[in-house]
């Protein structure tokens, strides 16, 4: 049956890793592939290209409201049209933006929620935004925040605050749902990676898989970032693979820093072991 597999996080928890995975383990191509041809196996659910078939202007000058009504409708037709599963990337919270669903559960087959630690998150999410620590601990904090648009390319996200998102997506019982840690997937990529392989039913065959996962390891991606660039780095950062370490916080992330961040998320937190 066609239809989007969601590849779900807040931004910066480790979507783009999985993606290439993802990418590299159903091409199956006996060397890394491109970065630039990651979008051939796993889309963006805020890419433009899906919302074009129902406005006469280009989607990034229409309101924040027009997008929120057009996003279930550009869903499902991007389900339509593809004969198999299409994993598609999205940093939307489930929920409602301007009183229309975020995401279309008649367009969806399945979630992989990627969860990891908000005070990791913070700094490479600064890095990514432009933003200093304090007004991305804010922003993530703020029920109301939404991703930036990128004229040309993207439109807006509805992010919600890291809570509300994670809390959002690992309560979807629409279709399977798969919750990682990034922080496992750091210790255990074989094991994490495949095990996810094996539970789509992608493949069962250890040595693809294990090609898979050493070729969108983080020091690949860092190797073909500085080879080739990645159209998905931002104005604001040197390169979009900056360390991918986990509790890099620690030597980041001043005293009260780190405590707004537990008090704003202690829930969800706990939830998953970061507490």
């Amino acid at each position: 049956m066609p239809g989007i597999l969601w590849l779900a996080s807040y931004p910066k928890s480790g979507n783009t890793w999985m993606r290439v995975f993802l990418a590299n383990l159903i091409l199956n191509e006996p060397e890394p592939l491109p970065l630039a041809r990651i979008n051939e196996v796993c889309s963006s659910e805020p890419n433009e290209v899906w919302f074009r078939p129902f406005t006469k202007d280009p989607p990034g000058a229409l309101p924040n409201k027009k997008i929120a009504a057009l996003r279930v409708r550009a869903q499902d037709r991007a389900a339509s049209i593809n004969t198999n599963i299409m994993p598609m990337k999205t940093h939307s919270f489930l929920g409602k933006d301007y009183g229309h669903p975020t995401i279309s559960v008649k367009a969806s087959v399945g979630v992989i929620y990627i969860v990891r630690d908000p005070r990791d998150v913070a700094i490479s999410a600064a890095d990514h935004y432009g933003l200093s620590i304090d007004q991305t601990i804010e922003m993530m904090a703020d029920a109301s925040a939404r991703g930036r648009p990128m004229a040309g390319t993207t439109v807006y996200e509805r992010m919600s605050s890291w809570s509300d998102h994670v809390k959002s997506w690992t309560k979807w019982r629409h279709t399977p749902l798969f919750v990682l840690r990034y922080e496992d997937m750091l210790t255990d990529p074989l094991g994490q990676l495949g095990g996810l392989a094996r539970k789509l039913g992608i493949s069962n065959d250890d040595e693809r898989i294990a090609r898979a996962v050493t070729f969108s390891s983080f020091k690949a991606l860092q190797a073909q970032e500085q080879a080739t660039g990645f159209i998905e780095k931002s104005v604001n950062s040197e390169r979009f693979f900056r360390s991918g370490r986990a509790g890099s916080w620690r030597e980041t992330l001043t005293a009260n820093q780190a405590a707004a961040i537990e008090r704003h998320h202690v829930v969800q937190m706990k939830r998953f072991g970061y507490l």
